[in-house]
C-alpha cells in the first residue's frame, strides 16, 4: 500500500495489539488470572459510560473520557505495569511511560500523534474535569475487583487500608458520589477482613 497515512495508523493499531500481554496486579472477578492493560481500559471504558452521571462536573466530555482511559495505559508496552503501592518502581515511571508516549504515539500521523500524547498527559495531570473523572474511574476498578475477590492483590502485598485511603483521596475531585462508594467499600472491606487496618 501506497497510503503513508493510513500505514502509519495500522502499524499502530497492530504496536498497541502488545497492551493485551501487559499484565496487571489485580485479578479478574472470578480470581482465575491477573487482568491484562487492555482489559483494562475496555472496563473503564464502559464504566465511563454507565457512570458519567456521576461526575462532578455535569458538562463532562464524555468522548474525552473515553478516549483518555482507553490509551492511558498505551505506555506500559514499553514501560510496564507499575503497581501504584511499588514505591521504587514509582520513582521513575514519568520519565519511562513519557519515553514511551514519544515512541508509541510518534507511530500515528503528526495530529493524531499530538492528540494522543496531549490526552495522556492531560490524564495524568488530573487537572481538567475529564481527566479527574478518568482518574476516578482508573482507582475504582481495582478496588471493585479487590473486593470481588477478597482482597486477593492486597492480602498478596500486605497493603493496608490506610494506603488505599491515600491513594484513593483524589478520586473525590472526579466524582464526590463515586468517592462516598469507594469510602464505603473500603470500610466493608475492612470489616470482611480483606483489608488491614
Amino acid at each position: 500500500m501506497n497510503d503513508i497515512r493510513l500505514n502509519k495508523q495500522i502499524e499502530f493499531i497492530l504496536e498497541i495489539d502488545k497492551l493485551k500481554k501487559v499484565y496487571r496486579q489485580s485479578v479478574i472477578t472470578d480470581g482465575s488470572r491477573e487482568e491484562n492493560d487492555a482489559e483494562h481500559s475496555w472496563h473503564l471504558a464502559v464504566m465511563a459510560i454507565v457512570l458519567h452521571e456521576y461526575a462532578n462536573d455535569t458538562n463532562i466530555d464524555l468522548l474525552k473520557v473515553l478516549k483518555m482511559v482507553l490509551i492511558h495505559d498505551i505506555v506500559e508496552i514499553d514501560a510496564g505495569d507499575t503497581f501504584i503501592y511499588d514505591k521504587k518502581g514509582n520513582e521513575k515511571k514519568a520519565q519511562r511511560e513519557m519515553m514511551a508516549a514519544e515512541r508509541i504515539f510518534g507511530l500515528l500521523p503528526e495530529e493524531q500523534y499530538m492528540e494522543f500524547k496531549k490526552l495522556w498527559e492531560e490524564f495524568e495531570a488530573r487537572e481538567t474535569p475529564e481527566a479527574k473523572f478518568a482518574a476516578t474511574l482508573d482507582r475504582l476498578e481495582p478496588l471493585l475487583l479487590n473486593a470481588k475477590t477478597g482482597g486477593h492483590t492486597w492480602k498478596k502485598f500486605n497493603i493496608t487500608s490506610e494506603r488505599v485511603l491515600q491513594k484513593n483521596l483524589h478520586t473525590k475531585q472526579g466524582s464526590a458520589k463515586l468517592w462516598e462508594y469507594i469510602n464505603d467499600l473500603i470500610e466493608e472491606c475492612i470489616d470482611k477482613g480483606y483489608l488491614k487496618k
